[in-house]
């Protein structure tokens, strides 16, 4: 096995990235964290990426912070410096991110999944915030992010007791999108890492910098930033290559029947 702690490897236009701390279950120690922050700066910087696999090797995506080593220096995040701020790498990150969680995905390592666009998960996923047991407050938006996915009164269940969800539940509550057999999982992710990367590659990347940013707007606020956006993007197309763009969807639908 490889001495990386964090592997990048490439399918075409999909790059997985995968944690590489299996036999401490993928903990987020201040080199791991510096690892992913490093490997995503680069894959943004790779002009033939279009989409990124997050997984984690062994029984876990990845288990959270490292709380052998937070308690030698600190369990305030903002200890760690801009220059390993997970939260703020993934969300600038300009391609899609998919998660494949493959197994334990605790606390930080909720909060790590929850930077995705789009999460999958293998049968054995299992999801837990114990911030309210260890003694921590979230950091990375999981207080904020996690009613907005599941639902106020399910978010607070899962925060106020640190219980396990099991993946078959995530997906029944919208968390994760599907889940699926453990050695289906990685192959899926990447399958719908390539559904991704055959669109329009400007729409892709400015799709999900709309999204994203309507987020955080009222719902107003976001349907009058779409419109701006999209009377804005108008100016660059052609009936030509909307109509060539037609047909290739077509075809693409034909396929899929």
């Amino acid at each position: 096995m490889s001495d990386e702690i964090v592997l990048v490897e490439r399918d075409g236009p999909v790059a997985i990235v995968t944690m590489n701390r299996p036999d401490r279950l993928n903990a987020l120690n201040r080199a791991l964290r510096a690892a992913i922050v490093k490997a995503f700066a680069e894959l943004a910087e790779d002009d033939s990426v279009r989409a990124v696999v997050l997984t984690g090797k062994g029984r876990a995506f990845t288990a959270g912070v490292d709380l052998k080593e937070a308690g030698e220096t600190g369990f305030a995040l903002g200890a760690d410096g801009g220059d390993i701020d997970l939260g703020k790498s993934l969300a600038a990150f300009p391609w899609p991110i998919i998660g494949a969680i493959n197994g334990f995905a605790i606390t930080g390592g909720f909060e790590l999944a929850l930077m995705c666009d789009v999460l999958l998960a293998s049968e054995n996923a299992k999801f837990a915030d114990t911030h309210a047991r260890v003694g921590i407050m979230p950091g990375w938006g999981l207080s904020q992010k996690l009613p907005r996915m599941i639902g106020m009164s399910r978010a607070k269940e899962l925060s106020f007791t640190g219980n396990f969800l099991e993946a078959e539940t995530a997906e029944r509550w919208g968390l994760v999108n599907r889940v699926c057999k453990p050695e289906e999982l990685r192959p899926a992710a990447i399958k719908l890492g390539h559904d991704m990367a055959s669109c329009d590659a400007t729409l892709l990347r400015e799709y999900k910098r709309m999204i994203d940013d309507g987020f955080s707007m009222t719902f107003a606020e976001g349907m009058k930033e779409e419109v701006r956006r999209s009377a804005e993007h108008a100016a660059s197309v052609t009936a030509e290559s909307v109509e060539q763009a037609r047909k290739a969807v077509t075809e693409r639908g034909r396929g899929q029947n």
